[in-house]
C-alpha cells in the first residue's frame, strides 16, 4: 500500500501522515524532512542559497525516489504538485489524498512558523489565498480523493480515510 499526502501547507499532511502510517503499519516519510536530512540544510535556507527553482529540483528526485516505495505514507510539500512529473509519478504509484482546508484555517495553523520561506512576506493570509487559488486545481487533478481537515480532529480524519481506502479496496 502506498498512499500520498498532497495538499497546502498547515493542510495536516506530516501530522495525519503520521497517524495514518502508525495505524496502517506503513513506514512515514516527509518528502521535506527527507530533504533537510539529505543536504543538512533547513528549507528556508535551500530557498536562501538555491532559490525556490533549485528547491524544486531536490523536490522532485527525492519524490521520483520516495513513491517508488511500497508500504508508505508520504507526506509531500505543499507546492510538489507544481511539477506535472511529480503529479504523474504520485497519481500513477499511489493513492493521493488531498487534504484540503480553507485559507482561514490554514493562516491560523501556519501564522507562527517562520520554517515556511513562502509565507515570509508581508500579507501572509493574502498570500495563502493566493498559493490556493494556483494549487487547488492541481491539488484536485492528482487527488484520487479529498478530505477537508478543517473542524475535525486528527482522529476523526484518519477514521474517515481508512474508511474510504476500505470502501474503494471493496470495490475492486
Amino acid at each position: 500500500m502506498k498512499l500520498f499526502l498532497v495538499g497546502p501547507m498547515g493542510s495536516g499532511k506530516t501530522t495525519i501522515g503520521r497517524r495514518l502510517a502508525e495505524e496502517l503499519g506503513l513506514d512515514f516519510l516527509d518528502s521535506d524532512h527527507e530533504i533537510e536530512a539529505r543536504t543538512g540544510a533547513s528549507i528556508p535556507l535551500i530557498f536562501d542559497i538555491e532559490g525556490e527553482a533549485g528547491f524544486r529540483k531536490r523536490e522532485k528526485a527525492v519524490i521520483d525516489e520516495l513513491t517508488a516505495r511500497d508500504d508508505l505514507v508520504l507526506a509531500t510539500g505543499g507546492g510538489a504538485v507544481l511539477d506535472a512529473d511529480n503529479r504523474r509519478c504520485l497519481h500513477e504509484r499511489g493513492t493521493v489524498i488531498y487534504l484540503q482546508a480553507e485559507a482561514d484555517t490554514l493562516y491560523e495553523r501556519t501564522r507562527a512558523d517562520r520554517n515556511r520561506p513562502l509565507l515570509q512576506t508581508e500579507d501572509p493570509r493574502a498570500r495563502i489565498e493566493a498559493l490556493l487559488a494556483e494549487r487547488d486545481p492541481l491539488y484536485r487533478e492528482t487527488a484520487h480523493m479529498v478530505i477537508n481537515t478543517g473542524k475535525q480532529n486528527v482522529r476523526r480524519i484518519v477514521e474517515d480515510i481508512r474508511r474510504r481506502l476500505t470502501a474503494e479496496n471493496d470495490r475492486h
